[in-house]
């Protein structure tokens, strides 16, 4: 198949196309690069299965290469970035969502949308069920990325409704693994960074808040289970047992 990965050269986008070239598919991986890494992806450059095109997915949007496969994953995702580029987050969210949704229809391609579990915000329900329409606030500061991914995935499923399209949406939890940027603001790669310097763990609170941890290779088994599903509602993918924050700091 060919398959097109918008934010390929990002943590998730990066191990996406190593696990989808594995699979003996063709890869473009499209990124702008402001949040994403060519180190991610180096390793990959040679193989005739990949090409890497550096391009802002909220611009139009085209490739040459008949598509079986959209997966957009372009978005600054951890806190630093959407923090630091905030207008950015929305336009992706919602222009290259379109631009990406746009190019799908057009090759007949199926679509998968790589949400997350900020659409429930401050959650009243804990854990999350799909089904949960959660409790966001709309003008904080992170309402840029939980309303960019709210609208996206609105916008996808209007386009399965309307056009018919065949789309996926994947809500990811908190995710780590190699190629974890050490400074991305998550409390994995925070108490890393702070054992490592032999500091001491920053506990914000009591430490009785939840996050629901996942390895990337499972997230990404997940993920690719659900491309070749014919499941079109949102999905979570997380790890089922959640963890405070002080249980993963005595850890």
């Amino acid at each position: 198949m060919n398959i097109l990965i918008t934010g390929g050269a990002g943590f998730l986008g990066s191990h996406l196309c190593d696990r989808l070239i594995e699979e003996g598919n063709y890869v473009i991986c499209m990124d702008n690069l402001i949040t994403g890494n060519l180190n991610n992806i180096s390793h990959l450059f040679g193989n005739p299965n990949f090409r890497f095109v550096k391009y802002n997915v909220t611009e139009y949007l085209h490739v040459d290469e008949k598509l079986d496969y959209v997966l957009h994953f372009a978005s600054p995702a951890s806190p630093v970035d959407y923090l630091q580029f905030p207008i950015q987050t929305l336009k992706v969210g919602a222009l290259g969502t379109h631009k990406a949704l746009g190019l799908a229809k057009s090759k007949g391609a199926k679509f998968l949308l790589a949400s997350t579990s900020e659409v429930y915000g401050d959650p009243l329900v804990n854990p999350q069920p799909e089904n949960y329409w959660g409790n966001v606030n709309p003008i904080g500061p992170r309402g840029v990325y939980d309303e960019a991914k709210r609208f996206a995935e609105a916008l996808t499923m209007a386009y399965n409704r309307y056009h018919g399209m065949d789309t996926r949406i994947v809500r990811i939890f908190n995710t780590y693994g190699p190629r974890m940027r050490p400074n991305d603001g998550r409390v994995i790669s925070n108490f890393i960074n702070q054992a490592l310097n032999n500091e001491p763990l920053t506990v914000f609170g009591d430490g009785s808040q939840t996050r629901s941890f996942c390895y990337v290779s499972d997230l990404i088994e997940g993920i690719v289970k659900l491309m070749k599903s014919d499941f079109h509602d949102p999905v979570n993918i997380g790890n089922p047992t959640e963890m405070t924050v002080l249980e993963l700091a005595k850890k």
